[in-house]
């Protein structure tokens, strides 16, 4: 145990050699085991070994690498070489793009001779581009698991059932129709995954898998079942999540061992009563009569359509038929699918994004409302429209604003007619679309819009009708759409950049069209005079009409090249191109940079940041960014399980900013999280979204029992690139970025005992049993012995078993240094919260299975088989055989 971070892992890094080419520091060959698929270069790394290293690279057992790395290709071909290998992984999905989704690797095929690995008995080809599946695969005997989900398989082999040793096999998230006859002489296979395929009838023979204990056909185009699958003796879960069925055989209901039957978004009218009389059944979301009352039917009935529930979990996706449907998402989205949207059934897949500052772009004066949709397929057009339905954060909406869905095209993002309207108790945010992509909810400035032609017209604002446009005949050849915007100015916020000098002005008017070309004729606007004068007491050589760039970066003094008409209430002038129109009064003379700095700063947010520590664990800090206005109701929320400062004096940040928080003197938190920047943390600040993260906290030095006392200071980042000289220069400090500093103190630590010396050392548990004697126990010499496996996969494992993040990240910080501590404090953290869960055993199995370590999870079937018979003959010693030989059958 003492080693096996070395033994599981690189030690060695690339750096640069004298002659340019990367070069390998230390010793990067370690035991049996190769994980490369951490590094960019992991295919560089492993060809240099394999040059400088040969002997010991071809007894390797395990090995590790990226498809997405661009030499996946070159190193294929040496792969044949390592005729000891037992476990391959060749998986992509290593590099995300900008909306966070995997990218495939580059893997179309395998080269012939993979069939001389012998030995191999696990293959991860997930996450790549494969439309066939490579015919070496079927050469390889030992064969016990195969992962090749995520990629664009059509078909699977005629004899693909020759692999006979094949216990895992997983093609999930691929393009299959159909399944060859062969599949039934799979005789050792425990775990099938066929889910979210476009399969549409299942062979007979799928039940002669007599030793199959989970089969999982969520997603799929299924319109019934064989009754075979009543065959399936050694089945314990079945998933039909989400296809077509009509019927189900009542037969299921005889299996011995099934414990979970998801028939949940079906076409189910009607479910043999032996299926229904199940305790582990789930059948919402199917049109059901009397048999299955559904709280929701109300409104399904009322149009007449299936109604559809999906949650966050591993299958985010539904089908869509032409019958229509109304589908309900995770946080109350609702989509409503007519009849006719869908010719054919097409699968609808969904992602919920958090905004990404580098793709959502805000324009001025934008609020985000909402998180990001993203709905696929992309492109696809519908014969009818969609309705789409989203919640948002209701903003103080003022008579200036309005709230529109925005959509993403890959390219730019475009408004869609919006709607309010109150849906379940929730304000929503309505639209129609025939195309699907990315939505969001943005609060925007109100915009009025007419289209213009040759016969010239008129635009009022709806915001203040005392701005309008005139357009007069002959002003345009082509029609063309016009928009206007109207922002109203506080007087108060005028006051605080002129130190009240009586400035005042008018309402600012934004004008935009579809054209590049100006108009013929000139265009007559008109605006309201500043509050506070009218025509009788006008001083006009005060009167400043203030041109400004869309971006209203700079404003420019046009009065000058204007003729300025008078009313008793308006003012009027002639333009022949749109942009930003301000019109001001007084006696400042250089009113542009004065119009600049009341431009900004309508746009910026008074907010407070927050640092509070969890009083049960002070090593979990809270950090936050607030607006002024909710900083009370926050803390008052928070004040029975944190405690920290006071919160920061007030910042202005415009919405959309990035913003980092950086740990000093003595504090530091985990550098490898993806949100971490330079080892600082990364924010984008949103006015009416939790601009929050919960981190652990340690002392990168030993403390000796002693407390440290810390900081967190947070900075600005660079969006947007302009920021206001003022907000600037109010900042303290050498750093000229620098928003605020709050303290943090890490308690004096209490002394640990001393007297268990071994591998548990510093893991403060009880002696624990999993499981129960009949089922077989797994005892804390067992979770010892499935340590010394994990390695590098512990927080993959730790997440997949139902830890949270905040757990793996403490654990990882409190054992940084020490990989075989950090897999000890995962596995007996797990164990001891579920330690009287009587399917925790199960639990552990699967979530290996989940994380790719099928060997390790059939250690643990191993050890679970043996303490069965171990209490078969325990009862037979003591005679007690006859009485327990049905319940011993049935465990067996």
């Amino acid at each position: 145990m003492q080693k096996m971070a070395e033994l599981l892992s690189l030690s060695g890094k690339c750096g640069e050699g004298t002659s340019g080419a990367p070069a390998l520091a230390g010793p990067c060959l370690a035991g049996n085991r190769l994980n490369l698929d951490v590094y960019p270069d992991g295919c560089c790394r492993f060809l240099r070994l394999l040059k400088e290293q040969r002997e010991e690279v071809v007894q390797i057992e395990f090995l590790r690498l990226s498809s997405n790395d661009c030499l996946i290709g070159t190193t294929l071909d040496s792969l044949p070489h390592l005729e000891h290998l037992k476990s391959l992984v060749l998986k992509g999905g290593h590099v995300r793009d900008k909306f966070g989704s995997c990218q495939c690797g580059s893997l179309t095929s395998l080269p012939q001779d993979f069939g001389n690995l012998k030995c191999l008995t696990h293959l991860d080809l997930s996450f790549n581009r494969l439309s066939t599946l490579p015919s070496c695969i079927l050469h390889l005997p030992s064969l016990c698991v195969l992962l090749v989900s995520h990629n664009s398989l059509v078909a699977l082999p005629e004899d693909f059932g020759c692999l006979s040793k094949l216990t895992f096999f997983s093609a999930m998230k691929n393009q299959l129709t159909d399944l060859p006859q062969s599949i039934g002489e799979l005789s050792m296979l425990r775990t099938l995954d066929l889910s979210e395929n476009v399969l549409q009838l299942l062979p007979e023979e799928i039940g002669n898998l007599h030793n199959c204990k989970e089969l999982i056909l969520s997603g799929n185009r299924l319109p019934s079942i064989p009754d075979s699958l009543a065959n399936l003796k050694s089945l314990r879960e079945l998933h039909l999540h989400s296809n077509f069925l009509v019927t189900v055989p009542a037969s299921l209901a005889s299996l011995p061992n099934l414990s979970r039957l998801d028939l949940q978004n079906n076409c189910l009218r009607a479910v043999p009563a032996e299926i229904q009389a199940l305790p582990f059944v789930d059948l919402h979301g199917n049109p059901l009569g009397e048999t299955q009352p559904s709280p929701q039917a109300g409104e399904s009935s009322a149009r007449g359509l299936r109604r559809l529930s999906c949650r966050l979990g591993k299958h985010r996706s539904f089908y869509v038929t032409s019958e229509g449907c109304e589908v309900v998402l995770p946080c109350n989205i609702h989509l409503c699918f007519p009849p006719g949207a869908a010719s054919d059934p097409l699968r609808i897949s969904f992602r919920l994004l958090e905004p990404d500052a580098q793709w959502v772009k805000l324009r001025h004066h934008d609020v985000l409302l909402s998180r990001v949709l993203e709905l696929q397929p992309h492109g696809v057009k519908f014969q009818q429209e969609v309705q789409i339905w989203m919640p948002f954060f209701p903003p103080q909406i003022l008579h200036q604003n309005e709230v529109v869905v925005r959509n993403f095209s890959g390219q730019s993002w475009s408004d869609l007619r919006t709607r309010m309207e109150w849906k379940r108790g929730l304000m929503m945010a309505h639209c129609s679309v025939l195309h699907f992509s990315w939505f969001l909810v943005v609060s925007r400035l109100v915009q009025d819009e007419c289209k213009v032609s040759a016969e010239g017209t008129l635009l009022f604002s709806s915001v203040d009708p005392n701005v309008k446009v005139i357009f007069p005949p002959g002003v345009t050849k082509e029609p063309r759409s016009v928009k206007m915007q109207v922002l109203q100015v506080p007087e108060k916020e005028i006051d605080e950049v002129t130190d009240n000098a009586g400035c005042r002005a008018s309402p600012l008017l934004c004008l935009s069209q579809d054209s590049l070309v100006d108009f013929l004729n000139p265009v007559t606007i008109q605006l309201p005079l500043p509050p506070g004068v009218t025509g009788l007491n006008l001083d006009q050589l005060r009167l400043r009409l203030l041109h400004g760039d869309l971006e209203g970066q700079t404003w420019d003094d046009i009065t000058s090249q204007v003729v300025l008409k008078f009313t008793h209430i308006y003012v009027m002038f002639e333009v022949t191109h749109f942009s930003w129109y301000w019109l001001w009064y007084t006696t400042k003379t250089y009113i542009e940079g004065i119009a600049k700095k009341v431009y900004e700063r309508l746009r910026l947010y008074q907010v407070n940041f927050i640092a509070l520590q969890r009083k049960k664990d002070p090593e979990q800090v809270l950090l936050q960014c607030v607006p002024k206005h909710k900083v009370d109701p926050v803390l008052g929320r928070l004040q029975k399980r944190y405690q920290g400062p006071e919160p920061s004096d007030m910042v202005e940040m415009f919405e959309g900013e990035q913003f980092f928080a950086a740990f000093e003197r003595g504090i530091s938190i985990d550098m490898d999280r993806p949100d971490c920047v330079d080892g600082r943390l990364s924010f984008i600040f949103y006015s009416h979204l939790k601009n929050m993260k919960e981190v652990y906290v340690t002392s990168p030095v030993d403390r000796k029992g002693q407390a440290v006392k810390g900081q967190v200071s947070f900075y600005r980042g660079a969006v947007p690139e302009n920021i206001p000289k003022g907000a600037s220069k109010r900042r303290k400090g050498a750093d000229s970025l620098w928003l605020a500093t709050l303290p943090i103190k890490l308690p004096q630590l209490k002394p640990r005992s001393d007297e268990n010396h071994g591998p548990l050392c510093g893991f403060p548990f009880p002696p624990l049993n999993l499981g129960n004697a009949e089922t077989g126990y797994l005892t804390q010499a067992n979770l010892l012995s499935i340590a010394r496996r994990v390695g590098s996969d512990w927080q993959t494992i730790g997440l997949n078993l139902g830890l949270t993040y905040q757990q793996i990240e403490r654990i990882g910080h409190n054992n940084r240094d020490d990989l075989d501590k950090q897999i000890l404090g995962m596995l007996f953290s797990w164990a001891q919260q579920n330690s009287e869960d009587p399917e925790c055993v199960s639990k552990l199995i699967t979530a290996m299975k989940e994380s790719g370590r099928q060997d390790i999870a059939d250690e643990v079937e191993t050890i679970i088989d043996l303490g069965r018979q171990k209490y078969s003959e325990s009862i037979r010693r003591v005679g007690l055989e006859p009485e327990s030989s049905t319940e011993d059958s049935a465990i067996a």
